[in-house]
């Protein structure tokens, strides 16, 4: 059985997540107190109706927190139930910016007398310890929901517990750098395509800019050395257990160096065998 537990700050996307898991196959349960979870997956295993995937939602508003998480995975521990857990979270902006437009109340405002931007600081600090420990970090401050699905898809299509899974991904510094990198690369030294007038326009997907951005010498020997680097660290974090690797790749505007980069590295990993996928976050700014 894949059973994987979902958990994140409120506001940033669970439910968004929970419907992409549905869509691929997965018997999802949202709003689930931490300890009730080991004795549903036990009731499910031992039912006739055996479920090969499961996903449970779990968070502030089920009672979450540190000690309630860590006897959840304890229990799970010695009942020998594997499981991968999923953080999903978005930044204080995006937060702020979807309940004041869902104008729906947040779980701690209460505590925080009716102040958003203090329940968020508060539920992120109480939540530190899960994400901490999450196998898969989903960040959608900047993700469409069609580009949630497909990172969903990308992640729990095939079995995340047989190969790790690597997420190539290009931005703009200019819109923020993205917080479930664990990887980061900086192409902003090199000649910008954005200052010769007929390619302004265009992007890193385009034959033009990725051929200007390529003919330099110096983008052919940074490519080389960031090939190197990855295939040098890739097995490494493997060999650790890693089950998702995020590899961002930015430059000013996330339209047409970084684009050309991300594009380059994933087609070298995917020709290595490897698990990988691409996105493009800024590409449409």
């Amino acid at each position: 059985m894949e059973l994987i537990l979902v958990t994140g700050l409120s506001g940033a996307g669970k439910s968004r997540v929970i419907d992409a898991l549905e869509d691929i196959g997965f018997f999802c349960v949202d709003n689930m107190p931490p300890k009730l979870i080991p004795t549903f997956i036990q009731l499910i295993l031992n039912s006739k109706e055996q479920r090969d995937k499961i996903a449970v939602v779990t968070d502030i508003r089920a009672g979450l927190s540190a000690d309630s998480l860590a006897q959840c995975l304890s229990e799970m521990k010695a009942a020998h139930i594997e499981y991968k857990l999923l953080f999903v979270t978005a930044d204080d902006e995006t937060l702020q910016s979807r309940y004041k437009l869902t104008r729906r109340k947040h779980p701690l405002a209460e505590l925080c007398n009716g102040l958003l931007n203090e329940a968020i600081t508060l539920e992120r600090e109480r939540l530190r310890p899960a994400i901490q420990c999450a196998d898969y970090i989903v960040d959608t401050s900047h993700l469409s929901p069609k580009d949630c699905r497909e990172r969903i898809a990308a992640l729990f299509l095939e079995n995340p517990s047989t190969k790790m899974h690597i997420h190539c991904m290009s931005f703009g510094f200019k819109h923020g750098v993205p917080t479930d990198a664990d990887l980061m690369f900086d192409v902003r030294c090199l000649p910008n395509p954005f200052y010769v007038d007929e390619l302004k326009e265009h992007t890193g997907l385009e034959a033009p800019v990725r051929e200007y951005v390529l003919k330099w010498d110096v983008a052919q020997t940074m490519l080389t050395k960031l090939y190197d680097m990855i295939d040098f660290l890739v097995p490494l974090y493997e060999k650790e257990g890693k089950t998702q690797l995020v590899i961002a790749i930015g430059c000013s505007g996330g339209r047409h160096r970084s684009v050309v980069f991300a594009e380059k590295l994933n087609r070298h990993l995917l020709k290595n065998g490897l698990l990988c996928s691409v996105n493009h976050r800024d590409i449409t700014k």
